[in-house]
């Protein structure tokens, strides 16, 4: 089944070019199925990037999944134009009478900040207060999770003495988890980021089950609250093969002497194409959140939606 996406989107051009059945919402109003309604709160600067990373394993399933997007009205994007965000993108005050089956919350390049001091953190905290009772499940990625950890279970974050960059292996934590149905016992992940989480934090939570972590300084990978449906994901999956080159390429330029990437260029060389580690873990933690966290779980009539906060 395709995924449905607002009309005219850019993104539109690269996913049918690799293949993915989209459909405009023109489309797709003529089609009787109740489809997935999945909110996207994008706090990446190029938003079409992010758009696209996202729109590529969302539709690798055979559910029907309708797409909204929304920006922070507190923080108008710099990288991104008031016309692009006016055609695709609505606020939160525009959604907030809505339910949805679930809810994304991505990275944000804020993470060397206190949360309290990010422009619009009071706007994404007042979003994760309503998604307990307005999404049936939410998936946090990068400093979306750590976001979402601090503000749900008071963990906090911590500077990494250097950039943890590349793409690092992983275990699973725990055995029959339908999240991480089809992993190898080693998957390969990247990750870009300055700060982390630390797994004695999350362990005093007793809500929190750590379901994969990397013995490397990536460290503790998903963290879940599988009750609430909460999913915390530190690494990026969604990351296109060139992403961390583009990174490793624009720091170089700069003058930032950055180190290169673990375990992408072949022999660590620069000139070489990067290895793809993770397509197959990305289209798998995707389509398992969808389809056992999602659309099995999520009530017929949407409005049904609530949650319980004593769990």
């Amino acid at each position: 089944m395709p995924i449905k996406i607002p009309n005219a989107l850019p993104a539109t051009h690269v996913l049918e070019s690799e293949n993915i059945f989209v459909m405009d919402a023109d489309r797709a109003y003529q089609q009787d199925i109740r489809p997935l309604h999945i909110l996207i709160l994008n706090l990446m600067p190029i938003k079409s990037v992010t758009e696209t990373q996202l729109l590529r394993l969302l539709g690798n399933t055979p559910l029907q999944v309708e797409v909204d997007f929304i920006y922070t009205s507190s923080y108008i994007p710099t990288h991104t134009s008031q016309d692009y965000l006016s055609a695709f993108y609505g606020t939160f005050n525009d959604i907030r009478h809505k339910k949805y089956d679930g809810m994304i919350i991505t990275g944000a390049p804020v993470e060397n900040m206190e949360f309290e001091d990010v422009a619009y953190w009071d706007e994404v905290a007042e979003i994760m207060e309503w998604s307990k009772k307005h999404v049936n499940s939410t998936f946090h990625i990068c400093w979306g999770a750590q976001a979402g950890l601090y503000y749900h279970y008071g963990v906090p974050k911590y500077q990494a003495p250097e950039k943890i960059f590349g793409v690092f292996p992983h275990h699973l934590c725990v055995e029959h988890e339908k999240l991480l149905r089809g992993f190898d016992d080693e998957f390969f992940v990247p990750h870009s980021r300055h700060t982390g989480n630390r797994k004695e934090d999350i362990l005093k939570v007793p809500q929190l089950t750590i379901l994969a972590e990397s013995d490397s300084e990536a460290g503790v990978y998903i963290v879940a609250n599988l009750k609430k449906r909460q999913f915390f994901i530190t690494g990026h999956a969604e990351y296109d093969p060139g992403t961390l080159k583009q990174e490793y390429d624009r720091d170089l330029k700069a003058g930032m002497n950055p180190k290169i990437p673990v375990n992408y260029y072949p022999n660590d060389d620069p000139s070489k194409t990067p290895v793809v580690r993770w397509r197959s873990v990305a289209h798998l933690l995707f389509a398992n959140w969808l389809n056992y966290y999602v659309y099995q779980e999520t009530p017929y009539e949407i409005d049904k939606i609530t949650s319980d906060d004593n769990d």
